[in-house]
């Protein structure tokens, strides 16, 4: 997907990680890239990758814990949330 800088950034950021997950580039399980790591491979700000984060959040396929990191959810995790 490419990112169009004359629209807003955190959709679509969050557009490529969603379909990061469901294209199994980042597998039930594992841990994503950090907030840092997002806002560097696309050049925004940090708020802008927090955001984009928070958009896959709330799409239920991920997890965040406190001095882990973010992972994805296994599909039955998903259904749980």
């Amino acid at each position: 997907m490419e990112i169009d800088r004359t629209r807003a950034m955190w959709p679509q950021i969050a557009a490529v990680i969603i379909e990061r997950i469901k294209d199994g580039t980042y597998p039930p399980g594992t841990k994503i890239p950090s907030v840092v790591q997002v806002a560097t491979e696309f050049g925004v700000v940090n708020s802008t990758a927090q955001r984009a984060m928070e958009k896959v959040r709330a799409e239920g396929l991920t997890r965040s814990e406190v001095g882990m990191g973010t992972f994805v959810l296994r599909p039955d995790e998903r259904e749980a949330e």
